[in-house]
Parts: C-alpha cells; structure tokens; sequence
C-alpha cells in the first residue's frame, strides 16, 4: 500500500500539471487570427503576503502559470513579488504587432515591474487585484482565445482512481482514529473499574 499511495501521489502532480484551469494553448504564430494574435510572453506582479487583496494572484501563478508554461513551453513567463501589501497585483499580456480586441478593452494602469515590450510586441495589462485565480484565468482566457486542453480518457480514469483512493484513505483513517478511540475508552474503563475495586478491598 505505501508504494501505491506513493505512485498514486506522483501521478496526481502529473495531472496537475497537465490537467485543471490554466491547462492551455495559447495562440502561436503559427494558430494566429485576425481576432486572437500570437501571445509571446505573460508577467505577473503580486505581493509576497497573501493579504490586500493578493490572494488570487498568488493562487493563478501557484496553479494556473504552472499548467500554461507546460503547455506553452515557448512562452516566456516571469513573476515579480513585490513587499508592498498595499501595491498592484496585475498580470501582463503580450501580444505579436497588436493586441486582441478583447485586450483592448480591458487594459489596466501599466505594471511598472513588468519588462518593456520589444518594438513588435503590444501589451495589455489586468488589474487582478481582490480577483480569485479561477476569474482572473477567465479574463486571460477572453482576452487571448486560448484554447483549453480537456483531459484524455486515460487521465479521466487516472484522476477517478486517484479520487477513489483518496476516499478510501478518509474512510480508513477514520475507522483507524475510531479502533485507537475504543481502545483508549476500554483502557479507561479497566483503570475505573480497578480504582473502585481498590476502594472495596480498602474498605
């Protein structure tokens, strides 16, 4: 059972790597159209406390800029934590010689962490601040036409057994805490049970 649970724990930071929210491609040059151009890189910025509304951006480069490097290897990505809790939490796109239309409508204050755009990159930069990581994947999402990566059969079954097992161990472990639980109250009950027939032998 150890080394299934440990198989099984390997397996499951596989999937999450390459299954769940952010698991995307991003247009390329090659998958480019008139409405969603080629994203070339992404910068995020947060506050290294989760506190002041920095929550979510942690949260999206925790899950969602590990899935989006796997599945867009090309891409550059890069993260800035700053000290000031009171700071921006903004994440910046770029975009290959113009910016969706998307983009363009919901570009933010520029993140003055994030690297400058080469001359054929355009940017649009997201307030993501007091956002969860689940809308500010969205918004990502919308302004870049990524398209997302459903999981494959095997990795269905593979992410069913994993929950299957993780059941079993909460069923297991709360039978294992109820036999320690009787036998510490039957231990209890012995020691009671002897005291008092302490006390009639004394008196």
């Amino acid at each position: 059972m150890p080394n299934l649970m440990k198989r099984l724990r390997k397996l499951k930071t596989v999937l999450n790597v390459r299954v769940g929210t952010g698991a995307a491609i991003f247009p390329s040059a090659a998958t480019a159209t008139p409405e969603y151009p080629a994203v070339t890189r992404l910068h995020l910025t947060y506050a290294r406390k989760i506190y002041g509304g920095h929550q979510g951006a942690r949260h999206f480069w925790r899950n969602c800029l590990t899935r989006l490097k796997y599945h867009n290897p090309g891409v550059p990505m890069t993260v800035k934590q700053t000290e000031n809790q009171e700071g921006p939490a903004s994440l910046t796109v770029y975009f290959a010689e113009k910016l969706s239309k998307a983009a363009s409508l919901n570009t933010a204050d520029k993140d003055e962490h994030a690297p400058a755009p080469s001359a054929t990159e355009k940017t649009a930069t997201v307030d993501v601040r007091n956002l969860n990581y689940t809308d500010i994947w969205m918004k990502v999402k919308n302004m870049t036409g990524a398209q997302e990566v459903a999981a494959t059969e095997k990795e269905q079954e593979e992410l069913q057994k994993i929950e299957q097992e993780a059941q079993k161990s909460v069923k297991d472990r709360a039978r294992i805490a109820a036999m320690r639980q009787a036998k510490l109250d039957h231990e209890r009950m012995l020691a009671a049970a002897k005291g008092e027939a302490a006390k009639l032998s004394q008196g």
